[in-house]
């Protein structure tokens, strides 16, 4: 199963990422290695992603509503076409992060204090 599922009804645009599959719970205990406050549960995920998004894709946040989780990030946006591409944005980008695990360990060693943990 992937990591990472974007799905669609009449009421909203759902980014789920599975935070306890194999590769993003291996990665996240790794980070955690790096910096203690980095505990990557759904919550500090969320503070991550926002982090990052914040610096690098800032038009991914407008709109943007999440329901984190012990085991998962739930992200939400209201139906439009324009939010649609946001949330294959952000599923791109959380997919990108975890398949380029050392980016994520440089940002976490570089910039984990800057990073608001829950």
């Amino acid at each position: 199963m992937d990591y990472v599922m974007v799905s669609k009804d009449e009421d909203c645009i759902d980014v789920c990422f599975y935070i306890e599959q194999e590769k993003p719970f291996r990665i996240g205990e790794k980070m955690n290695e790096i910096h203690e406050d980095a505990y990557m549960n759904g919550y500090n995920w969320e503070m991550f992603l926002n982090y990052y998004l914040e610096n690098n894709a800032p038009e991914v946040l407008e709109g943007l509503d999440t329901d984190p989780e012990a085991g998962l990030y739930a992200a939400y946006y209201d139906v439009s076409d324009e939010n649609e591409k946001k949330a294959e944005k952000l599923a791109e980008i959380i997919r990108f992060l975890i398949e380029n695990e050392d980016e994520l360990y440089r940002i976490i060693r570089e910039e984990g204090n800057q990073i608001d943990w829950e």
